[in-house]
């Protein structure tokens, strides 16, 4: 009896065991096949288990909804960007004296003399009470509640002073007052007459003088492209600037154009009905960016959830953890760089339709939205180039050399920032390349691509002669060292970055544990009864580990797993 109860306990122990480890190989072999139909490509999907590559398509739509899009309202905000350019070039040529049509480098016009000064400033006021007979644009005084709004002048000065050039004596209080003076339109003939003592200038104290006032327009020309008309508000100011008292008094014109809804507007035609389309248009766009982002953030889930499978599973049956390098290869980074764009799109768009029915009128940052987000998805395109072998170099190449060129650009940076620091502190007051910080960067940008280099070196003044010698050593040892040594070494850098991909497309790229268990090579899987590893195998693992290049690597031929990260 003994004998035959110790038997029965036998044969239990057995077949718990095999039920056991006939589960654990069923568990395996259902998580092995979920992430191979994870990593496979839409077309692979389809011919796995027939399901509809909906991303695929989704993205394809949004690709060309949302060109178009950005194309139309390019067209609109070209017509806003020229329509206020050229009132900016017709204000000038209105109020300046003696305007020639092309702007200096920090001004528009410049007087010498007193009689200039006063011309000027008179000829400007006389140009804005005649506004109405002058002007052939739709442009008016501004209103409010019925009334013009005033011509404002104020002119700024020190407060008390006077200076002796000859004698080399000053006497100056370097507090600053400001004194303003108001205009209506309706009483411009008998402003100078009433204000007589306003314009009385003591030029050794006189700092600058303001000017500023409002005019209405209306953009009429966007009739023609089938959008309703906007209505502008031009803040104009004049400014004639003494500030350096060096007998120099540069006068600059700008303005402020703030767009708004017309209060009384009658339109007969198919404007009102495009507008309508439009705005149907972009709210389909947004319905597709919607569908699209729910997708993306589908398959983020579905990664985590994947990811946290697989972790458990190598904890419970082989006790070890999953390398980040696997984690990495779960979160795919593309579908995050599609959900920002989505988000973008969708709240650009939402600013493009309240433009287009006239509540809100910034384009510019319905632009900044627009074109940020038309970037990321036609970067996002690369994605699906990615699934094929020959397309994706590119971003293999990238993807290799990106953390060798960021550790190569920070230390090239620090040597940049010296030189800009430098340029700028001691040949700022000889070139007009080097008078700011930001300039001074640019300059050298433009130098270190070959681009104007000569007018550079010719347009240094020779007043200095130790300061042109420091500007000849200054800027040949920045051409040779960042030509001939660091742009030399950045593209080595991604050349052999480029030459390593190559050469992994030719024999094969290195396999991480996570396609060891997707291609079922026991390597790394102990529990498995693994004997002994192929050849192929131990080459791979002699490949140095750093090397994770996951995108698009390619498997041998009798399985058609693909990993795309």
């Amino acid at each position: 009896e003994l004998n035959d109860r110790s038997c029965q306990r036998a044969e239990v122990d057995v077949l718990s065991t095999s039920t056991s480890m006939a589960s654990d190989s069923l568990t395996e072999e259902m998580l092995r096949d979920d992430l191979k139909f994870y990593f496979m490509s839409p077309c692979e999907k389809y011919r796995a288990r027939r399901q509809l590559p909906w991303k695929l398509a989704v993205q394809i739509l949004k690709i060309f909804m949302i060109t178009l899009q950005l194309i139309l309202f390019g067209l609109n905000n070209q017509l806003v960007v020229s329509y206020k350019e050229e009132n900016l070039m017709a204000f000038k040529n209105l109020f300046l004296k003696g305007y020639s049509g092309v702007d200096e480098d920090d001004y528009s016009t410049v007087v010498y003399t007193k009689h200039n000064v006063y011309d000027s400033l008179y000829y400007v006021i006389d140009q804005y009470s005649q506004l109405g007979n002058l002007s052939v644009g739709p442009v008016s005084y501004a209103e409010e509640n019925g009334e013009f709004l005033p011509m404002v002048i104020c002119k700024e000065s020190y407060r008390r002073g006077s200076v002796e050039p000859s004698e080399g004596s000053y006497d100056i209080v370097a507090q600053l007052e400001t004194v303003c003076l108001t205009l209506n339109p309706k009483t411009a003939a008998t402003w100078r007459a009433n204000n007589a003592t306003f314009f009385e200038l003591d030029f050794y104290r006189l700092v600058d003088i303001e000017i500023t006032f409002a005019l209405k327009g209306i953009n009429l020309q966007t009739v023609r492209s089938r959008e309703l008309p906007d209505c502008y508000t031009f803040l104009v100011k004049i400014v004639f600037d003494n500030s350096c008292h060096s007998g120099k008094v540069k006068i600059t014109l700008d303005f402020d154009a703030v767009s708004s809804v017309c209060k009384n507007w009658k339109i007969s035609g198919i404007a009102q009905k495009s507008t309508h389309y439009l705005l149907m248009f972009d709210g389909f766009v947004i319905v597709v960016c919607m569908i699209s982002a729910v997708l993306c953030t589908r398959s983020v889930i579905l990664a985590v959830r994947l990811l946290q499978r697989f972790s458990r599973f190598c904890l419970e049956n082989y006790d070890r953890e999953v390398c980040e390098d696997d984690q990495r290869e779960f979160l795919n980074g593309w579908y995050f760089l599609v959900i920002i764009s989505d988000v973008l799109t969708i709240i650009g768009s939402i600013l493009k339709m309240e433009i287009q029915a006239k509540s809100l009128t910034n384009y510019d940052v319905c632009s900044i939205f627009l074109g940020t987000s038309t970037l990321l998805v036609w970067v996002g395109v690369i994605r699906y180039l990615g699934y094929f072998q020959k397309y994706n170099v590119l971003i293999l190449t990238m993807r290799a050399a990106l953390p060798n060129v960021l550790r190569f650009c920070c230390c090239a940076g620090m040597i940049y920032l010296g030189y800009t620091f430098c340029g700028w502190i001691v040949l700022g007051p000889y070139h007009e390349k080097f008078e700011g910080l930001s300039r001074v960067a640019e300059c050298l940008f433009s130098l270190v691509n070959g681009d104007d280099m000569f007018p550079t070196f010719a347009e240094f003044e020779q007043k200095n002669t130790m300061v042109w010698l420091f500007s000849r050593v200054y800027l040949y040892s920045f051409i040779s060292l960042f030509i001939y040594m660091v742009l030399s070494l950045f593209i080595a850098l991604i050349t052999d970055a480029y030459e390593t991909i190559k050469g992994y497309q030719t024999t094969g790229f290195p396999m991480t544990e996570l396609q060891r268990f997707l291609t079922e090579q026991k390597e790394g899987f102990p529990l498995q009864g693994q004997e002994g590893a192929g050849t192929e195998i131990r080459e791979t693992e002699s490949v140095h580990p750093s090397v994770m290049l996951c995108c698009c690597k390619r498997v041998p031929k009798d399985d058609t797993v693909i990993l795309i990260s």
